[in-house]
């Protein structure tokens, strides 16, 4: 098995080093803690207990966060997870109209070759926008209903472009204390 050695050897002399991997690791019997490099992209994270899937997401993450807690897992159950960059331009004409607790964005469909939109948030007083909905291609239209102290948020939408998926990375979580 001098082959891993070798292609490191390879890497290093030519100026480059490896990219940074995918990792999950156990942080208690029942908690995974996922990590990956900061590729200053957003990211989809998913998880499945088999291999081939089905695939759930678990959450978008904005742009730079270079982690994810999934916590109070079942015990001994595999585990499977999988990243996804996502990529988009924020989009000038989102509009909203509030209905009591309900907000309803609009917005035109300017780009032929999305996967989606992305409707983020920032409320009061938080540094940075979190991704709150996803839509599907070719949608113009999410509603939300209004959560304690989000009255005054601000929210901007992202036209979505995956990029590749992450080599699938796996756990199995332990027992039970």
């Amino acid at each position: 098995m001098r082959v891993k050695p070798l292609l490191l050897v390879a890497l290093l002399l030519a100026g480059c080093s490896p990219a940074p991997a995918f990792t999950a690791s156990l942080t208690s019997p029942t908690d995974v803690v996922l990590s990956w490099p900061d590729d200053g992209a957003g990211h989809r994270v998913e998880y499945a207990n088999d291999p081939a899937g089905p695939w759930t997401t678990l959450r978008f993450l904005p742009a730079h966060t270079t982690s994810y807690h999934h916590p109070d897992l079942i015990p001994e159950t595999p585990f499977y997870y999988r990243v996804q960059p996502f990529t988009g331009p924020v989009s000038t004409d989102l509009k909203a109209v509030t209905s009591g607790d309900t907000v309803t964005f609009t917005w035109a469909d300017r780009t032929p070759d999305e996967a989606g939109f992305l409707l983020e948030v920032r409320r009061p007083g938080a540094p940075d926008f979190d991704p709150v909905e996803v839509t599907g291609p070719d949608e113009t239209t999410c509603a939300l209903s209004l959560l304690p102290g989000e009255e005054r948020s601000a929210y901007r939408l992202r036209t979505l472009h995956y990029g590749p998926l992450s080599p699938v990375v796996h756990r199995t979580t332990g027992k039970e204390r």
